[in-house]
C-alpha cells in the first residue's frame, strides 16, 4: 500500500497526537501480537508494530506521528483505523483530522451564544422536564428552572461561567451529585477532545481547556489520553441535595440553524417518585430565571 506524496504543508500535529495516543493505549494482545517475556519500554504498541500492521513503512508512520506528513491517503487512514481497532466515531475523527491537516477543511461557522425566542419558548413548554441549550464548548446558554436546578449549585455561579465541563471538574457538588462521576467526566473530556481536535484554534474551546488543564489534575490526566468517544447512558441518577435521589432519562439533540448548539432534556414517568422529585426541582429556582422567560415582544416575534 503506497502512501500519497507528502507536501509537508498543513497542520498535522493534532493528527499525530491522536495516533500517538491511540497507539500507546493499544495493547499488543488486543491486535493479535504475541508479547515476549522481556520488559517493554513503550506502553502499548511500538511504532514499527503499528506500521507493520497497517502495511506502511516505519519512516512514513513516524512522519505521520510527528506531524510532518499531512496528506495520508484514505487507504492509509483506513489501514491505521483497522490496526488500532478504532470504532466508527474514532475512525471518523481520524478522517476529520487528516482533512484538516491537508487544509481541505472548510472554515467552521463561528458559534453563536444567542438562543432564539422560539427555543426559549420550547424550554418553557417542556416544563417540568429539566431542559437546557448548550454550546459546542458546553456553555449553558439557556435553560428552564429544572434545567438549571438539576446541576445543584450551578445557579450560584455568574451566568457567563455556567459551563457543564467546568461544573463537573471544578464545582465541589458535582462528585456528590453524580454517583458515577468518573464515568461522567470521561465522556465530557472525550467530547471536548473530539471538538477541539477538528477546531483547535477556536477561542471558546482553547480558553476552557486551558482553564481546566490549569485547575484540574483529573482533567489534565484524561485530556492526555485523547479519547474521543464518550459513552452516554440513557438514564442518569442524581443525588440531589434539594430533592433527594432521582433517576431520569436523558436525550440530547443538535438544533437546526444554530451551529454547535444542542438541546438537552430529562424526563421521568408520571406517577413515579422520580417524576415527583422532578416536579419539586422545577420549583427550586426563583422566578424569573435568567435566560429562560420569553418577553411579550419575543412571543409576538415567535408567532409572526
Amino acid at each position: 500500500m503506497a502512501p500519497e506524496q507528502s507536501t509537508d504543508r498543513g497542520d498535522g500535529e493534532e493528527l499525530g497526537r491522536f495516533l500517538r495516543a491511540r497507539r500507546t493505549q493499544t495493547r499488543p494482545d488486543q491486535v493479535g501480537l504475541t508479547v515476549g517475556t522481556g520488559l517493554r519500554r513503550t506502553p502499548g504498541l511500538r511504532r514499527e508494530e503499528l506500521a507493520t500492521l497497517s502495511g506502511i513503512s516505519i519512516d512514513y508512520y513516524v512522519r505521520l506521528e510527528r506531524g510532518k506528513e499531512t496528506r495520508p491517503s484514505p487507504a492509509v487512514l483506513d489501514a491505521l483505523a483497522r490496526a488500532l481497532r478504532l470504532d466508527d466515531a474514532e475512525h471518523q475523527h481520524l478522517r476529520e483530522l487528516a482533512t484538516r491537516a491537508a487544509q481541505y477543511a472548510p472554515e467552521p461557522s463561528p458559534p453563536s451564544r444567542t438562543v432564539s425566542p422560539h427555543l426559549k419558548l420550547v424550554l418553557e413548554t417542556l416544563r417540568p422536564s429539566p431542559a437546557y441549550v448548550i454550546g459546542r464548548s458546553m456553555d449553558l446558554l439557556a435553560w428552564n428552572p429544572g434545567g438549571l436546578a438539576l446541576f445543584a449549585g450551578l445557579a450560584d455561579w455568574p451566568a457567563t461561567q455556567r459551563n457543564i465541563a467546568r461544573y463537573l471538574f471544578l464545582h465541589p457538588t458535582a462528585p456528590i451529585l453524580f454517583p458515577d462521576w468518573d464515568y461522567q467526566v470521561r465522556g465530557c473530556v472525550a467530547r471536548l477532545r473530539a471538538q477541539s481536535g477538528i477546531d483547535p484554534d477556536a477561542p471558546d474551546l482553547t480558553h476552557l481547556v486551558g482553564e481546566l488543564l490549569l485547575k484540574s489534575p483529573d482533567f489534565a490526566k484524561l485530556w492526555e489520553r485523547y479519547d474521543v468517544v464518550g459513552r452516554k447512558k440513557v438514564q442518569k441518577t442524581f443525588h440531589h441535595p434539594e430533592v433527594g435521589v432521582l433517576t431520569l432519562s436523558g436525550q440530547s439533540m443538535h438544533l437546526e440553524g444554530t451551529p454547535g448548539q444542542r438541546l438537552g432534556v430529562y424526563t421521568a414517568e408520571p406517577g413515579t417518585a422520580d417524576h415527583d422529585a422532578m416536579l419539586l426541582l422545577d420549583l427550586t429556582v426563583p422566578q424569573p430565571a435568567t435566560h429562560l422567560y420569553v418577553t411579550a415582544e419575543e412571543r409576538r416575534h415567535t408567532r409572526s
